[in-house]
């Protein structure tokens, strides 16, 4: 659980609250009694988890701006919820298994939030925290552009992609191809959003909103009162120190004041834009008189006055007469582009002068007839040559041209083939495969070669039509040359057109590219600027007005160009009034407008700007892909959209949002373009008129966006929503194949230790080879075909790689020789890794056959290994060999030392399995000099397998040292090469070697720390856990405080993450090895805590065998202590025997009675003691287990030597000596027989008084003393004996003999007396209780 970082509380966690995190990463922390009391806590707390959410996210103080009064600061709420749900299929019906899936990825992040704070700061929100048993995120903002931005990802349906990208592993989007379209859905509280929305604007100051009613201002600005209507848009400024509302108009700059205003703030994108807008274009341009019924109109309309053109740009109509639109006729702007219905003649007129016809509607569409709706080329061709140029390059693979080992990818795929199960194929259709492998091979070594195919492809590539007449070049002369008129017929005869031509765009551009392609022969810009003036002289004296208008034109882009704005202005105007009849090249018309505004904008004239404005505005809503002709262009847009929002006409403004975008783009300012394509896309959907495939396009666009900007989140997300586009074909799945792989490294680490293609890519993959197929486009099936083969064989779905494959031999492996042969070799490459050996041999077959005799190429190397591979998974050893002798033959030819090394490992592994060692191991290491001479790059996966496997050969026979070696030189070569994937194997291997072969806890910690550190980069948390298990148990072998400790520390790491994943068992014992070291050091107060949590822990798995197990374990954290060892007798009799008694668990009834005997027997309880001893010895002879029976006759044997029962003590040490194995085979089991004899001796002659009996006892446990060969207790029992027979049989003789033994023992082990009083002891004693060890 991340915490909050604001005041309010959020309870959010998954049954351990963030007292037990404490360590790096936010990872779990474990201290003292608020661990477990908050434990307690949480495994008792139910609660309404929509309670919660409504808690959290709706005060209940929360105000609104709406109304007659604001609400204070800190009534807004301060943290937004996010709900994630599992859906699936075309109706969004939830998923409980995939939910189930989603909420442990959520409890994952609970304690490493790194990944979904990287993710929410994309989205330009902050994580607060995560409550994953709620399946709620909850996340806040601090500025009202995080408000407006993640609300527009919100609208446009990008959370739940992002969602699904970061939570969903890479199995899951290969799954989803066949499945019913599973994905995750975000829901949010909306009016939570807007209430923080609403309190962050009241803390910024001044914002933008509406009002809700009419209402009147005391005006600040004159004697009049401000009135707003319903709806108008203004700046308003929070009351100051007891002061009222301030109000700014946006019509006219009026001001006022009011102390309680209803109103309601504004969309965020439109407080976003208003507040970034210059005042110059924000404030003034009046406020509409007349209301026109239609906001966004095409069709025909009614002129209700006379009107004269004040200009040859307007039209001129008398009343009645009928004017059609042209292009959109748009009501909150004064003019509009109309075509007089009798003339025919074209140009601008006042909206407030006509009136609709019947034939005036609605327009359904935002753009216009035979205009460019893409922001980029999406040229079919073009696209599909690069996404098959990435695809090969990314997806590049060396099948046909490098060995495969034998032990790589064929062992990591076998669980992936048993899970997908074998590719099915009956015999006629593997038999018609074979017999189109055969012709196709046929077919490509006959005539026709790729050179061939590919020639008339060439031709096409290269002959492109010319498109059209190229536009003219102009020499500029020097100015003393240039007298004469007539060297400027030429230039003014082109310019003097009154209708616009596609080569004067050069003319009109923003970029001024006429000073090259048109004019030559100038040294710079003033020599052109004479030229331009002197032809200008000249068409105004030949009358020539259309050339005399553009060349002022040109003479004006030029001053600009120069920031000699007011000569620009003369240019420009000039151009307007040069022309005679009406203006009808509207081309230029709009270039001279944006020009003149911008300088209008410039010079700080408002009214003019305004007023040109208003006029540019009605053009580009009739002209079509209209020529961007400054770079200061968005500045007069920005007018058009600022007119809009003020208007509320959607539709406008989607419209003003598009040209915005795409001026940016021409301009190379995309990343300036992406609020308003953003804005354009919502509204897009909210538009009925608006097609998909300008909704996909647009989306792709934002994609490109996205990735410029360093956002691969949300640039994965465009490609899944333009692809849910009904329109979306070929070119968006390509483009969207592109993104993807483009944005792939940002979001998932791919490189030298990542995936080459992330699983993402699938779903485009399968739709482009869909549409690839049905227009039988080869060359693209193939490589997506490879690409999505090589995807499931990388995860481990062999069948579905074979699948495609197949499909892909059946519609032509390939173009040439080579790529049919690579394919098909990665073919039975795939049916090998999957088991299926006989149809991998097929396809060799037919390979080998179709290569010419006596024509050797190193292809046919790679055949004979493979087919070596597939004939020893077969068992037919001989012919492998054979193979193999013939694939490195073919290395020898051609001095191809990785493959030889390749072959040579093969063949090795071939040996050792057949039995032949030496030989096995002379080929390893023959190939490992191979792969240790080659320098260059890729062989270094294939050396490092070698070098383990030859690792793994030593020390299975014996030779650790050598195989250490070989793993840590594996090791080595990892780093180096950066191959995170062959370091984890090789230090598992070296973890292993010193775990279990040679044991060395300090090496194993170092090695295990390391593998700690890989497993991380891959995010594998299960696996991170039991490493940390694995370390605290080697800190804890080592036995000092530090070291139990450190011990401690790993296992509170390792909880966080079990509990994290809901892995209770493993959970559980973490929280009992906690205990156990707390245990020992002797920290008492929290060891039951701890041992309580774990059963709390255990018995919420309902599992009873477990719940016994770990009841045993928690017996055993006292039963082998120092000290508390009586605790133990509850978890062993009241808890866990119970429980292995209903259970019939017998072994665990045996197990448990033996502890239990040894445990009271120990705390002197002998009674009890012998009720659980007997019990012992009936389980273990019921289970015939003759080692444990045994035992139990020596423990009950003791019981009744402590309970002064002497008979039946002698009568079950008989029986334990009974069922000793005869004869003897470990110095252990004489030495048994000794203590044994001796005990006996000692109950017979102490207790039992019967010297004569304990004499035999003694000679018995003598000899086996003897046959053992141990001296202090032949001195031991000599002594007894000598006692005996000296006071007691009175055999001076014996007596005599077994004192001077017993002297002799003692001189050669130095004691010094020995004494033969017979009142040395009166009884026996049990070590029990002597307290002896």
């Amino acid at each position: 659980m991340t915490t909050s970082a604001h005041g309010e509380d959020i309870q959010v966690g998954n049954g351990v609250e963030s007292d037990f995190r404490e360590f790096p990463s936010t990872q779990k922390e474990m201290s003292a009694e608020v661990d477990c009391d908050q434990h307690d806590h949480n495994m008792n707390k139910s609660g309404n988890s929509e309670s919660e959410e409504r808690a959290s996210d709706c005060p209940q103080d929360a105000g609104t701006l709406k109304g007659p009064s604001a609400a204070g600061e800190d009534s807004f709420p301060t943290a937004l919820s996010m709900r994630l749900s599992a859906v699936r299929g075309p109706d969004r019906l939830p998923d409980e298994g995939l939910q189930e899936v989603l909420r442990g990825k959520l409890r994952v992040l609970e304690a490493d939030s790194g990944d979904v704070t990287a993710l929410f700061s994309e989205l330009s929100a902050r994580l607060l925290s995560i409550n994953s048993e709620e399946d709620l995120i909850f996340i806040t903002f601090k500025t009202f552009e995080e408000i407006w931005k993640f609300s527009t990802y919100y609208t446009m349906g990008f959370l739940g992609q992002c969602m699904e990208n970061l939570l969903m592993d890479q199995e899951f989007w290969l799954n989803s191809l066949e499945q019913d379209d599973p994905g995750i859905e975000v829901s949010v509280r909306e009016e939570t959003l807007s209430l923080m929305y609403k309190g962050i604007l009241m803390q910024e100051g001044s914002f933008f909103g509406h009002c809700t009613t009419h209402q009147m201002f005391d005006s600040s600005t004159s004697g009049s009162d401000l009135y707003l209507e319903q709806g108008d848009i203004a700046m308003f400024e929070p009351p100051f120190l007891g002061s009222g509302w301030t109000v700014l108009s946006l019509v006219d700059g009026a001001r006022g004041t009011k102390p309680k205003p209803a109103l309601e703030p504004v969309d965020p994108f439109h407080q976003w834009f208003l507040k970034t807008c210059p005042e110059s274009i924000l404030v003034g341009s009046g406020k509409m008189a007349y209301d026109f019924p239609f906001q966004f109109a095409v069709g025909s309309c009614v002129a209700t006055v006379e009107y004269d053109a004040c200009g040859p740009d307007e039209l001129s109509f008398d009343c009645g007469d009928v004017i059609h639109s042209v292009g959109l006729l748009v009501s909150c702007f004064q003019w509009f582009l109309g075509k007089h219905d009798s003339t025919g003649d074209v140009g601008l007129v006042k909206t407030c002068l006509v009136k609709p016809t019947q034939s005036l509607c609605e327009s359904t569409e935002t753009f216009l007839n035979k205009e460019e709706k893409l922001l980029f080329n999406m040229n079919d061709k073009h696209t599909k040559e690069e996404t098959i140029t990435l695809l090969n390059k990314t997806s590049k693979s060396d099948v046909g041209t490098v060995y495969k080992l034998d032990f790589i990818e064929h062992r990591d795929c076998q669980g992936g083939a048993n899970q997908n199960g074998l590719y099915s194929v009956n015999a006629s259709k593997q038999e018609e495969l074979r017999s189109k492998i055969d012709l196709i091979l046929s077919d490509l070594k006959g005539p026709s070669s790729l050179a061939e195919v590919a020639e008339p492809c060439q031709d096409d590539d290269t002959s492109e039509p010319a498109g059209g007449d190229e536009a003219p070049c102009f020499i500029v002369q020097p100015e003393e040359d240039s007298e004469s008129p007539e060297g400027f017929l030429p230039l003014l005869t082109f310019l003097n057109c009154g209708d616009y031509r596609a080569e004067f765009s050069a003319l009109y551009d923003h970029s001024l590219p006429f000073r090259d392609s048109l004019f030559s022969g100038h040294a710079d810009d003033d020599e052109l600027v004479t030229y331009l003036g002197v032809a200008r002289e000249t068409a105004r004296k030949r009358r020539m007005f259309w050339a005399q208008s553009r060349v002022c034109f040109l003479l004006g882009k030029m001053c600009a160009r120069m920031s000699k704005f007011s000569q620009a202005r003369v240019y420009f105007e000039e151009t307007l009034s040069v022309v005679r009849d009406l203006f009808t090249d509207t081309q230029l018309l709009v270039s001279v407008y944006t020009n003149l505004a911008v300088i209008y904008l410039m010079q700080k004239n408002t009214e003019k700007y305004f007023a040109v404005s208003e006029r540019v505005a009605a053009l580009v809503m009739a002209i079509p892909d209209y020529v961007c002709s400054t770079e200061k262009e968005p500045e007069v847009f920005k007018y058009i959209l600022k007119k809009a929002i003020l208007a509320h006409n959607i539709a406008a403004e989607a419209r003003a949002c598009f040209l915005l975008s795409k001026v940016y783009w021409k301009l190379g300012q995309s990343r300036t373009a992406a609020p308003f394509l953003e804005r354009l896309q919502v509204l897009g959907e909210e538009l009925p008129g608006t097609r998909s495939g300008t909704l996909s396009h647009c989306y792709l666009a934002l994609g490109k966006l996205y990735g410029e900007k360093y956002l691969p989140h949300l640039a994965i997300s465009t490609v899944r929503r333009a692809s849910l586009q009904p329109s979306a074909g070929l070119a968006e799945n390509l483009v969207g194949i592109s993104l993807v792989l483009e944005n792939a490294p940002r979001l998932f680490g791919v490189g030298k230790q990542g995936i080459p293609v992330p699983a993402q890519v699938a779903p485009y993959l399968s739709r482009a080879l869909a549409f690839a197929c049905a227009e039988e486009d080869r060359a693209l099936c193939r490589a997506l075909s490879l690409c999505l083969s090589q995807l499931f064989q990388k995860h481990c779905m062999l069948g579905r790689a074979i699948e495609h494959v197949r499909a892909l031999v059946a519609r032509g492996p390939g173009a040439s020789l080579a790529e049919a042969t690579d394919t098909l070799v990665y073919l039975a490459w795939l049916h090998v890794c999957n088991g299926e050996h006989r149809q991998a041999l097929d396809v060799l077959d037919s390979l080998l056959a179709s290569t010419p005799e006596n024509c050797t190429s190193p292809q046919e190397g790679v055949v004979y290994n493979l087919r070596a591979i597939a004939l020893q998974h077969s068992g037919d050893v001989r012919q492998a060999a054979l193979s193999y002798q013939e694939a490195m033959d073919i290395c020898e030819e051609f001095d191809s030392r990785h493959n030889w090394a390749i072959a040579l490992a093969n063949f090795g592994l071939l040996c050792l399995q057949a039995g032949a060692r030496g030989l096995g191991e002379s080929s390893l290491v023959q190939a490992v000099g191979f792969f240790s001479e080659l320098t260059d790059e890729g062989h270094e996966g294939n050396f490092i397998a070698v070098l383990l496997e030859l690792g793994r050969f030593y020390v299975q026979q014996g030779q650790p040292e050598t195989g250490k070696l070989y793993y840590e030189w594996a090791l080595l070569i990892a780093i180096k090469s950066n191959l995170s994937e062959c370091q984890l194997k090789a230090t598992r291997c070296l973890c292993h070697l010193y775990q279990a072969v040679c044991p060395d806890e300090a090496q194993c910690i170092i090695y295990n720390e390391h593998q700690l550190t890989l497993v991380r980069k891959t995010g594998d948390k299960g696996r991170e856990g039991e490493i940390l298990q694995a370390i605290s148990q080697l800190y804890l072998s080592l036995g000092t405080e530090r070291a139990y400790r450190s011990a401690l520390d790993y296992t509170k790491r390792s909880l966080g993450i079990f509990i994290d994943l809901r892995r209770k068992e493993q959970e559980a014992y973490a929280w009992l090895q906690a205990g156990r070291i707390y245990h020992i050091l002797q920290q008492n107060e929290l060891v039951d805590l701890y041992i309580q949590v774990a059963q709390d822990s255990g018995l919420s798995t309902g599992d009873t065998h477990f719940i016994l197990e770990l009841l045993e374990v928690a017996g055993d954290v006292f039963f082998n202590g120092v000290w508390e060892r009586e605790k133990a007798v509850s978890f062993y009799r009241d808890r866990a025997f119970p429980i292995a008694v209903k259970t019939s668990n017998a072994r665990s009834q045996l197990r448990l009675s033996n502890k239990l005997a040894e445990l009271l027997m120990q705390l002197k309880l002998y009674r009890e003691a012998l009720e659980f001893a007997q019990a012992a010895l009936e389980l273990s002879a019921g289970l015939g287990d003759r080692l444990n029976e045994r035992v139990a006759f020596h423990r009950l044997a003791t019981v009744y030597h402590c309970l002064g029962q002497y008979e039946l003590a002698e009568h079950h040490f008989l029986k334990a000596l009974a069922l000793c194995p005869s004869p003897l085979q470990f110095d252990e089991e004489a030495l048994y027989y000794v203590r044994v004899y001796q005990t006996l001796g000692d109950i017979i002659f102490y207790d039992l008084k019967d010297p004569h009996d304990a004499a035999g006892y003694y000679h018995l446990a003598l000899a086996a003393a003897m046959d053992l060969g141990n001296k202090k207790s032949q001195l031991k029992l000599c002594t007894r004996l000598a006692t005996i027979y000296h006071n007691f049989l009175v055999d001076r003789e014996l007596s005599l003999f077994f004192y001077q033994r017993a002297r002799a023992f003692a001189t050669e082990l130095n004691v010094r007396r020995i004494n033969l009083s017979p009142d040395q002891n009166f009884h026996s004693t049990a070590h029990y209780k002597t307290g002896a060890p």
